[in-house]
């Protein structure tokens, strides 16, 4: 099984998994239960890095297998899920069996695909009519704090708009949308800005620059300042297609 080159800008999320796993939001069940078919039982979840949606659909009871290519991300998983399959391995070449699985899932990662390889086999370990889900948190930038916090780590890019599509042998792609709160401390806000490949990959001076000035706004934002506690607003965008 072959992983992304050693310079690919995905594996620098190996370096901070503790940070990714404590900063980096969960995703809302609205989504996830947009995103599973009726009936789901086996899923993959591609892309997994350190559980986020995975343990969303352990706790539903669901059969799921874990597939990503950071060794690091994988141990942060295996961590809380120990009982959960955790497979080195890339949505290029997945290491599952030909139609072994319902639904394959794929949380914050699918822009970092070769697309049309990860469609070939996807397809190839999808059961006849499964399910393929893309989703993407994106921080609701539009007001307040969040606007601020952009214009030091820059803009929330999603990856996706409206036109996102998905290429043959998928048919019937939806597109959805959930708003929603995450809570989360200061410091789980210091680590999800450390975890982001913009801060991971620039030299030390800027990373350091950076986490200064966001412990600035925490400092002295009005909705911030001398709070325990804060309320970040997302867009949680959601696509959904099925195999032909």
């Amino acid at each position: 099984m072959t992983r992304p080159g050693q310079d690919h800008p995905s594996l620098s999320f190996g370096a901070q998994a503790a940070a990714y796993e404590r900063g980096r939001p969960s995703y809302p069940p609205e989504a996830i239960d947009w995103l599973l078919p009726h009936g789901a039982h086996t899923v993959l979840d591609l892309g997994a890095g350190t559980g986020k949606l995975t343990t969303r659909l352990v706790e539903r009871g669901l059969d799921v297998v874990a597939v990503d290519p950071i060794p690091e991300m994988l141990e942060v998983l295996t961590g809380s899920l120990p009982d959960t399959p955790a497979l080195l391995g890339t949505a290029e070449e997945i290491p599952l069996a030909d139609s072994s699985v319902d639904t394959v899932l794929v949380a914050q990662a699918w822009h970092w695909f070769d697309t049309g390889r990860a469609v070939k086999e996807v397809a190839r370990v999808l059961r006849p009519g499964g399910r393929l889900g893309l989703v993407w948190n994106a921080r609701d930038e539009r007001l307040g704090w969040v606007k601020e916090l952009g214009r030091i780590i820059g803009p929330e890019n999603a990856h996706f708009n409206e036109a996102t599509t998905l290429p043959e042998p998928f048919t019937h792609v939806e597109h959805h949308r959930v708003e929603w709160t995450s809570y989360l401390t200061p410091q789980a806000l210091l680590d999800l800005v450390a975890s982001r490949s913009y801060c991971i990959t620039s030299p030390q001076e800027v990373r350091t620059r950076t986490l200064e000035r966001v412990r600035e706004l925490l400092a002295t934002h009005p909705a911030l300042a001398h709070s325990t506690g804060l309320a970040l607003p997302y867009l949680t965008l959601c696509i959904r297609a099925d195999l032909s």
